[in-house]
């Protein structure tokens, strides 16, 4: 079996190269790659031949990522919030560490398109010296989000050292790894991985899936590897439209991702990263399609769709309006549609 470093570095990386397998894209993709890094690994093409359309937006530049007219370079504000290098702190008990600069495949639509698969990301030992020494001098970060690029694309001794320093604080208690592999890069998850990862629970993963096309044999193996190994699995995925922004799309993908025991976490709407606009659709869609989600699948298949507000402000539930009236009785409608009512409590009458 050919392995997961020789299929990496098999991949698509230039404009040539992605010309010669798709002969009908114009030359000025070439800008495009000049400033958003290419790359797709050969299991994915595999995929984006297969199924088309909402594969190849997610993997194929694409020129309307540079006539984006709202686009914002850091939406987020992860610069402004970096408190040490490569390591941001925004919310009071959470820090996320970024110990990559590359992913298996670089999505048209990553909210840090500014910087990963460029130089200028690439992490140093110092670096992440800097950044355990942060986490070490403020005890009130209690969980560790592990992020890049893509973590598990660094070599099992290099994952080993710094899951090592993470657990050797005390205070941290809980570890996250946010990896995108076994969606575009399967056969990454391997047995001497897995045995790694579990010498640091509690760790959790969220992976990242957005059509049910991902959801393949090998996917599902490497799911099963992970969650064989203790490990529990979450899925934040993006509403992007032409991708997957119908609901009978994302019913599939999240019973689907059940099926594999990943959680469906989050269902993101799309950053305001520049280069993505024409990802991006209303919020009210996005609302509209968890009407259609929530009663119709189980909930356990049912994600948080959330906005992760410009400008570092936070992460912030956008859910349908199902409360018609407050007051002496709660007037709602049901998943359905149909009126219900809930009498609140009361105080009862003193006896006499």
């Amino acid at each position: 079996m050919e392995s997961w470093q020789a299929i990496l570095a098999d991949s698509i990386v230039s404009h040539e190269e992605l010309a010669r397998r798709f002969p009908g894209l114009g030359p000025g993709l070439a800008e495009v790659i000049a400033r958003y890094p290419l790359r797709i690994n050969p299991y994915y093409l595999r995929l984006v031949e297969e199924h088309g359309a909402p594969l190849a937006r997610q993997a194929i530049p694409d020129m309307a990522e540079l006539h984006d007219p709202l686009g914002l370079i850091d939406p987020l504000a992860e610069e402004e919030l970096t408190v040490a290098p490569n390591l941001v702190h925004k919310y009071p008990d959470r820090a996320l560490l970024l110990v990559h600069h590359q992913c298996a495949m670089y999505c048209r639509f990553c909210t840090r398109k500014r910087k990963v698969g460029c130089a200028a990301m690439a992490v140093s030992a110092q670096a992440l010296d800097a950044a355990f020494a942060y986490l070490a001098a403020h005890p009130n970060i209690r969980e560790v989000l592990v992020s890049g690029g893509d973590p598990l694309l660094l070599p099992d001794d290099e994952i080993d050292y710094i899951l090592g320093k993470l657990r050797a604080i005390a205070s941290v208690e809980v570890i996250r790894i946010g990896s995108r592999v076994p969606s575009t890069l399967p056969m990454r998850i391997t047995h001497n991985l897995v045995s790694i990862l579990r010498r640091y629970h509690p760790l959790y993963i969220n992976t990242h899936f957005n059509h049910p096309a991902e959801l393949t044999t090998e996917a599902g193996r490497a799911c099963g590897l992970l969650a064989d190994g203790g490990i529990p699995l979450g899925c934040q995925t993006v509403l992007l439209k032409g991708v997957n922004d119908h609901a009978e799309t994302l019913k599939k993908l999240f019973l689907g991702l059940l099926r594999f025991r990943v959680k469906p976490y989050y269902l993101f709407q799309t950053d305001l990263t520049a280069g993505t606009n024409h990802f991006r659709v209303k919020t009210s869609t996005g609302v509209a399609i968890m009407r259609q989600l929530y009663g119709h699948i189980s909930g356990m298949a049912v994600p948080t769709f959330a906005l992760d507000a410009p400008g570092g402000k936070g992460k912030i539930p956008l859910t349908p309006d199902y409360v018609a009236a407050y007051g002496d009785t709660l007037r709602f409608s049901n998943y359905l549609g149909e009126p219900c009512q809930y009498p609140e409590p009361k105080k009862a009458n003193k006896a006499e």
